[in-house]
């Protein structure tokens, strides 16, 4: 069954309560016009305006300090109207900074709070970070001084081998550590449809050496549950911002535990001073190098976890960015540890290279990401044979019967033809294939209505 061009007609059980505004947004927006839309606005104001926004994160309430932090000259700028930016933005990252606080003491600590006041304690904290994200509006007035692209920070050659060798060698993980990391479980949420609760640990990355979280989504009355562990897109923070369309509800609606994990400099884990994922675009290639090996490592303390946790399968599987790290980490854990090993793969808008995406798609053009590292010593062929070692080998890391991907006919951010390549030298079967005349954005919404491929999934998972 290659389901093509008309995700519409596809019929499909839905396995608990529909979320009618949910499937709103889904009739609403889930066509190819909202690609082009959405591309213009990450393009426009969503990327300068949260450059701007992490300056004054850097910045506090000196109009000064700004100036420095985003390298701006100060010609033409209303200073008064950004004096009161830099006090709205403060605002509201004092108030979303403790409401934070008291949310790790609530579902981390020894607070006594019991499960009502922690659902209202998440809704609160939930808003206030949504709120403190909305201040980038307040920098809207500056957009017309075309503010800088993302800022270059490529290391040189010479740094990179330092880290990862002179034929970037050390890429290929030898040291993923699975089973000695202790995770500490947070204090539950009772929901409708199930429970959430969250994760963290210390990365086992030594470039990375913050702390992981990740959400854990279970179904109701599932006894040992299918687990997916989960990636997200680029810029993506589910905990931060509301009205984001989420795929794993749709998944636990259909009986998986979700493992949902931050990405690298995302969410809880952004550095200050910039925004939610800027680290791995500014720092082409070494930036996309520690976000993937870091998070492989990661999603092997994950699946150790969620071995221990269910005798249920274990599959790993994500959305864009995240789909490329589920095939990374898939390969590379699955290489060390056949415990651990993905039993099924659900990949949403992937390619076959990461050069692919890097170079042919037109992610790097919208989030201004300097592609030009000639500067700082290197070369095209130098970057793309790092990048390749990225790549997905040609020989699936699970059965191919057990791999269910969604690709956009019209993605032009993780390019279709890429996808469409790797899948048919895994020879992903065409009941598993979802082909369908959309965009990279478009997609999310698509599923929301017509979720045949998570339906799909489930088919293929209840068969292991």
């Amino acid at each position: 069954m290659l389901v093509t061009d008309q995700p519409d007609t596809m019929q499909y059980k839905a396995r608990s309560p529909r979320n009618w505004g949910r499937t709103l947004k889904g009739y609403a927006f889930g066509w190819a016009w909202f690609d082009p839309v959405s591309s213009w606005a990450l393009r426009r104001p969503f990327v300068p305006s949260s450059l701007l926004w992490a300056a004054a994160e850097q910045a506090g309430t000196s109009v000064e300090h700004f100036f420095d932090a985003a390298q701006l000259p100060r010609k033409n700028v209303h200073e008064n109207k950004l004096a009161e930016a830099l006090v709205h933005a403060a605002a509201a990252r004092t108030i979303a900074q403790r409401k934070e606080a008291e949310w790790q003491q609530a579902f981390f600590g020894n607070s006594t709070a019991g499960p009502e006041a922690r659902r209202m304690l998440e809704a609160e904290r939930y808003a206030a970070s949504h709120a403190y994200n909305l201040t980038r509006r307040h920098f809207g007035f500056m957009l017309k001084n075309d503010p800088p692209r993302i800022k270059s920070q490529t290391q040189s050659p010479e740094e990179i081998a330092a880290i990862y060798g002179t034929k970037f060698e050390r890429l290929s993980l030898d040291g993923i550590a699975n089973g000695n990391t202790a995770i500490e479980v947070s204090k539950p949420i009772e929901r409708a449809a199930g429970v959430d609760y969250w994760l963290r640990f210390q990365s086992p990355s030594a470039l990375l050496g913050d702390t992981v979280y990740a959400r854990v989504l279970e179904p109701r009355g599932v006894k040992n549950p299918p687990t997916i562990i989960f990636g997200h897109g680029i810029c993506i923070e589910y905990d931060h911002w509301r009205g984001l369309i989420d795929e794993a509800r749709t998944l636990r609606a259909e009986g998986f535990r979700v493992i949902r994990p931050v990405a690298p400099w995302h969410g809880r884990r952004r550095l200050l001073g910039s925004f939610g994922g800027q680290p791995m675009m500014s720092r082409v290639p070494g930036g996309l190098f520690d976000a993937f090996t870091g998070a492989a490592q990661e999603w092997a303390v994950l699946a150790n976890w969620a071995r221990q946790a269910s005798s249920g399968p274990l599959a790993y599987g994500g959305t864009s960015l995240g789909a490329l790290i589920a095939q990374f980490a898939a390969e590379k854990i699955g290489e060390r540890d056949a415990r651990l090993r993905a039993d099924g793969l659900f990949l949403i808008t992937h390619s076959g290279r990461m050069t692919d995406a890097t170079f042919n798609g037109d992610m790097a053009g919208l989030l201004g990401v300097d592609l030009s590292a000639e500067k700082h010593g290197w070369n095209r062929e130098r970057i793309e044979a790092g990048l390749g070692l990225l790549d997905p080998a040609r020989l699936p890391a699970v059965n191919p019967k057990q791999i269910v991907t969604v690709l956009g006919k019209r993605d032009r951010i993780t390019p279709y033809a890429s996808g469409l390549s790797l899948i048919d030298s895994w020879g992903v079967p065409d009941e598993n294939r979802f082909v369908w005349d959309r965009g990279h954005f478009s997609m999310p919404l698509t599923m929301i209505r017509n979720p045949a491929p998570v339906a799909r999934f489930r088919e293929v998972m209840t068969q292991l």
